[in-house]
């Protein structure tokens, strides 16, 4: 459930400082997640009942069917072993950079003391974000290809070869741009183009594109307006008749090749892209809890996404393996006031 209208101070805190004053520990982070998933009061995810006999410690208790559900079951938190006061650090830090965050930064901030439990982390929060494309863009819009990846050999046009090709949709909003969608495609074909503006745009919209070949069969396949404006002797650049794609495209590879260090695997491609995208239809949120609190209303709507389902490609790992007994989970972020250790250093 999406909360309409939060207030900043009470919904959603305004800053790092007043974040962590909020969530000073672990339990109060697990009852924010008890209230944003259950904003109404307690839902049985299993058979929809109300009856709630709480148990404590983010447990409730099914009246009607006696099953015990815990807040982070069934979210991208279940049987997490990082402190909810990590999770919630790191959401905001997420939320807080227009460049993002990399899960390296996250290691060295939090003090995490794997990157693979960094990069995990930060890759489920991008699993949330994905869901916030089911919306289709309406009005007029804008769609383009583009290319990510590095230069190859041979390849001419539309053709990707090594590279992956990119399709996005902008609304047009006057003057300025409304939301945007990203989608990783196997080709511009009028099939996978077809595929995307199903997928992208309603029904009766309007598309505005370069004039490419594909797109008149591509838009009558998904019941759209074509409206092409061909660059190709027109003495307009592609840029200038389509300036709301060609942004996405040039500030996500910003991104891509600033934050990532161009270091993104192609099969992860469009994760980021999700990401960028999140973060792009709130650009004008004034506040950056605004964009926190999102973020974690997804999270607790967003089923589980195990690690193993999360990586690509394994590689052997170079570094001897911990001993089984020194293995430890990571340090919550909370604690209680020290009185003053820099007065006893001396």
């Amino acid at each position: 459930m999406v909360i309409q209208g939060p207030v900043q101070g009470f919904e959603y805190p305004g800053s790092l400082p007043e974040l962590r004053r909020w969530f000073a520990s672990d339990a109060l982070c697990l009852d924010y997640l008890d209230w944003l998933r259950w904003p109404d009061g307690f839902v049985c995810p299993r058979c929809a009942g109300v009856a709630d006999w709480s148990v404590g410690d983010g447990r409730h208790r099914c009246g009607d069917c006696g099953r015990h559900i815990t807040v982070t079951a069934g979210t991208i938190f279940h049987g997490t072993r990082t402190p909810l006061t990590v999770w919630f650090e790191a959401a905001w830090l997420l939320m807080a950079s227009k460049q993002g965050l990399s899960a390296l930064e996250l290691q060295r901030v939090t003090g995490l003391g794997s990157y693979q439990t960094a990069w995990t982390m930060l890759h489920k929060f991008r699993t949330a974000m994905s869901s916030d494309n089911r919306d289709r863009l309406t009005g007029r819009v804008e769609v383009d290809e583009g290319f990510y990846g590095g230069f190859t050999p041979g390849a001419r046009g539309r053709e990707s070869g090594a590279k992956a090709l990119v399709a996005a949709a902008v609304e047009r909003r006057g003057r300025g741009f409304g939301r945007a969608r990203m989608q990783v495609i196997g080709s511009a074909s009028s099939d996978d183009l077809a595929t995307f503006l199903t997928s992208t745009v309603a029904p009766g919209a309007t598309i505005v594109t370069d004039g490419w070949r594909s797109y008149p069969t591509a838009a009558a396949r998904a019941e759209l307006t074509h409206e092409p404006h061909v660059v190709s002797g027109s003495g307009e650049k592609a840029h200038e008749i389509l300036p709301g794609v060609h942004r996405v495209f040039s500030l996500s590879k910003r991104v891509l090749e600033g934050t990532y260090q161009g270091g993104v695997q192609d099969g992860h491609l469009q994760a980021y892209l999700d990401e960028y995208v999140f973060r792009f239809n709130r650009r004008t949120a004034n506040a950056r809890g605004l964009l926190f609190l999102r973020l974690l209303e997804h999270a607790v709507t967003t089923t589980p996404t195990p690690y193993s389902s999360l990586i690509i490609e394994r590689r052997p790992d170079p570094r001897p393996r911990p001993v089984a007994h020194l293995k430890r989970s990571p340090a919550s972020l909370a604690g209680q006031p020290l009185d003053r250790p820099w007065r006893r250093a001396a």
